[in-house]
């Protein structure tokens, strides 16, 4: 089985989403805490390479 370079396939949809805390919805805000805490999370990770 053939492993293709999944990197050299993506291609930006072109969409520039912008986030606005007046119109977020519950879902937005629950996926913007998880968002806030795995950044949280990879800052006191060592860099692992």
């Amino acid at each position: 089985m053939k492993k293709k370079n999944l990197q050299q396939n993506k291609v930006s949809d072109g969409i520039d989403v912008e986030f606005s805390q007046e119109l977020a919805d519950q879902d937005d805000l629950e996926a913007q805490a998880r968002a806030d805490a795995a950044d949280a999370r990879q800052k006191h990770q060592p860099n692992k390479k």
